[in-house]
């Protein structure tokens, strides 16, 4: 059967093209019928409604918008519910909300429909060369049934679980990109407004500990493995550097929330008693605020750090 595909926006379009240059026959519906020309020329054939897809393809992937398409393609008039047949699978890679994908895989289970929430990470250029991360959670059966076209896709797929964990990774994910991105422009505007050439900065923290190592690895230093004990930078001289950085900041009239919020919770932590410990022990506070306790053993980190070598 052919694969089925809805949803052909900058993601959407080359994933379809990736599908149909590795020899996969498709079936497509766009909203407007000259949105699909470039597909029926490399062979797609288009059908007028959603429930035309699910008609003639049992595994159908969706790049939408957001939950509002999604429901409105899956379950509105003439939408892909009234198709499915029993032991479909539907391979959602939306951007979503975890709540919102459970509530729709619970809908589909009940027609015998497997749903795959299956978010991706690499923007269009990732899309057109196949350098994709692709979280997927749901059935793990489905999952590996539907490997084959993943991998056609992307070259870091990966199954993360129950029902509405990929979304989760995703917007956790992006949070941390954007919130990163922010905190980026703070400091560069404080460092170029005291006096440093925009270019020698960049120049510079890219010689850094921040600049020569993954951030994300960063994770698996003391917080992950709840190590802070492990002292790489007490807390006490992290203070010291981030509270020059506030006043710098203030010198150069240069609003800094972010550094002034990071001094406020490293104030917290070291009135705990704990400025001799290491300095990431002040991301302990926020764990106390969300309830959590995280800690994950060495050997399970390394093998992840180790993925992929």
């Amino acid at each position: 059967m052919p694969i089925g595909f809805i949803g052909l926006g900058a993601m959407g379009a080359p994933l379809a093209t990736r599908l149909m240059e590795a020899g996969r026959e498709l079936v497509i519906h766009t909203r407007r019928r000259e949105a699909a020309a470039p597909f029926e020329a490399l062979g797609a054939l288009w059908v007028p409604t959603p429930r035309d897809v699910a008609a003639k393809a049992s595994e159908i992937f969706t790049m939408l918008p957001g939950p509002a398409e999604v429901e409105a393609v899956v379950f509105g008039t003439d939408g892909l519910a009234k198709g499915l047949s029993a032991g479909a699978t539907l391979i959602d890679m939306t951007t979503s909300a975890p709540a919102a994908v459970r509530a729709l895989g619970e809908r589909l289970a009940a027609r015998g429909v497997a749903l795959l929430d299956a978010p991706v990470s690499g923007g269009p250029k990732g899309a057109r060369t196949g350098r994709l991360a692709i979280w997927v959670s749901g059935s793990e059966a489905a999952f590996e049934t539907c490997r084959p076209l993943l991998d056609l896709l992307g070259d870091r797929v990966m199954f993360l679980g129950a029902l509405g964990a990929a979304t989760t990774a995703k917007l956790v994910h992006n949070s941390a990109n954007y919130g990163i991105q922010m905190v980026l422009a703070e400091v560069i505007t404080i460092g170029v407004k005291a006096g440093v050439d925009p270019a020698v900065l960049f120049a510079a923290i890219r010689e850094g500990s921040l600049g020569r190592q993954n951030v994300v690895d960063r994770l698996a230093d003391q917080f992950l493995p709840a190590a802070f004990d492990e002292v790489s930078f007490a807390l006490d001289l992290a203070f010291k550097d981030v509270a020059l950085a506030v006043a710098l900041a203030q010198e150069a009239g240069v609003p800094a929330r972010f550094t002034a919020m990071t001094l406020a919770d490293m104030t917290e932590a070291r009135n705990r008693g704990w400025g001799k410990r290491d300095s990431r022990v002040a991301m302990l506070v926020q764990e106390e605020r969300a309830g959590v306790a995280i800690k994950v053993d060495r050997e399970t980190l390394d093998g992840i750090l180790n993925r992929g070598k």
